[in-house]
């Protein structure tokens, strides 16, 4: 009986134990099921999102300008515009910086003369900023000077060729700092230089016609100063006529150049110190500073000798005082 009840316990135990373990299953397999869920759940919002968050750009902070510019800077539609019915005078000017001054305008004349014009007008100088200075010694100082190159070119190119010559000196340039072009339209310039050259070859003729025609003396006189005038207009504006030609052909363009300010170091004599050094010793210095006082104590004396009627005065004023100072009081 015992036995047999020992035995019933047993097996409510193990029966005990089968349940608990399987309730244990069946909670982690349920923790599991919604794990991967919550995982399935976040990959799909993720692919969700990511096609909203591709066209965001990342923004980027502007770079910096590096040394040299670029030839399209030196481009404009002004010097290459065509018009079959309009003569256009074209000029150019830039100011830019570059290494070396003496060295681009070289460079520039060479390119001038490789697109078929000339150079006009070619000027550098230097400004002086400041100057600087010690002594070494020996007589020496020592100077600093602080200078800057400017250039100044006025170049002639064909009009035609104004774009490529502007890009070939852009090659050059360090900085830019200002450019400008401009065509002016100048066929009316044309027509009246055309005019006006006319009007000459008329005058002269009518003037030749009216001295072979005779008449007086005076009469025939003033028809040849006339005539000479009038041959004198038309080479006018044969010269004028010219000078517009070459300007519409050949455009003018003004170069400015300018670099970095620059040291220059030089040793000079120190003329103060050389007259220094090279002046009188302690003696002599003091004997000449004796004589120079004696001297102007002499000066002193006929200076004040020059003043006598003024001591007599202080004289006679003087006793006067005395005299009445020893007069007894009258009482």
């Amino acid at each position: 009986m015992s036995r047999a009840f020992s035995f019933l316990i047993l097996l409510l135990m193990v029966a005990a134990c089968s349940k608990r373990e399987m309730a244990e299953s069946d909670a982690s397999a349920a923790a599991e099921s919604s794990a991967d869920a919550g995982v399935a759940i976040m990959a799909e919002a993720a692919s969700d999102s990511a096609p909203a968050a591709a066209p965001r750009k990342s923004v980027e902070a502007p770079a910096m300008q590096a040394p040299g510019v670029d030839p399209s800077q030196m481009a404009s539609d002004v010097s290459t515009q065509i018009d079959p019915q309009r003569r256009f005078i074209r000029t150019a000017q830039a100011r830019f910086q570059v290494v070396d001054v003496y060295g681009t305008a070289l460079v520039i004349e060479d390119e001038v003369v490789a697109q078929g014009g000339f150079v006009v007008d070619n000027q550098i100088a230097s400004q002086v900023q400041r100057v600087l200075s010690r002594p070494l010694g020996q007589g020496k100082r020592l100077e600093l000077t602080e200078y800057t190159l400017q250039g100044e070119l006025t170049v002639r190119v064909p009009s035609e060729r104004t774009q490529a010559f502007l890009r070939a000196v852009a090659a050059q340039m360090a900085f830019l700092d200002r450019r400008s072009f401009s065509a002016r339209d100048a066929q009316f310039d044309l027509l009246r230089q055309q005019l006006a050259r006319q009007r000459a070859q008329d005058e002269q003729q009518e003037l030749g016609e009216a001295v072979q025609a005779g008449g007086k003396l005076g009469d025939k006189t003033d028809a040849i100063q006339s005539r000479s005038a009038a041959r004198a207009s038309r080479d006018e504006a044969l010269i004028a006529q010219k000078e517009f030609e070459d300007r519409v052909a050949f455009s003018t363009i003004t170069l400015s150049l300018s670099q970095d300010p620059q040291v220059r170091k030089a040793e000079r004599v120190d003329v103060d110190a050389v007259f220094r050094d090279n002046g009188p010793g302690f003696f002599n210095r003091l004997r000449d500073a004796l004589a120079i006082g004696w001297r102007g104590g002499l000066e002193v004396v006929v200076a004040l000798a020059a003043l006598w009627p003024l001591w007599f005065c202080v004289l006679a004023l003087w006793l006067g005082w005395r005299r009445w100072r020893r007069k007894p009081a009258v009482g």
